[in-house]
């Protein structure tokens, strides 16, 4: 009966571990976005790391990322496409879990 409680409380533990990583992948995504989509609007210093703050906040409105998209779209307006978009947060989630892989 033990083994099978050892096995039980790792499958917990890996699965509680893969979520953190993967809440933690996300929101470092958002905030790479966020700072991207910051220089694209001018922004610098202390208004660029709040904007990305606003950007992490808005991927609590609903599951999934489209909550981000429809910010960011709607704050750059024609200095990025809805496609410029999607294809950075493609690229800053593989940018992000690399950086936590390289922390752990």
């Amino acid at each position: 009966m033990t083994s099978f409680k050892d096995r039980e409380n790792a499958f917990e533990n890996k699965f509680a571990h893969d979520a953190d990583m993967q809440f933690r992948a996300e929101a470092r995504r958002n905030k790479l976005l966020g700072l991207w989509a910051a220089d694209l609007l001018g922004k610098t210093g202390e208004a660029a790391d709040t904007y990305a703050k606003e950007v992490v906040k808005a991927d609590f409105e609903e599951a999934g990322h489209e909550d981000v998209v429809r910010k960011l779209t709607g704050d750059l307006g024609d200095k990025a496409t809805d496609a410029e978009i999607r294809a950075k947060l493609a690229e800053f989630g593989a940018v992000a879990k690399s950086q936590l892989l390289d922390e752990a």
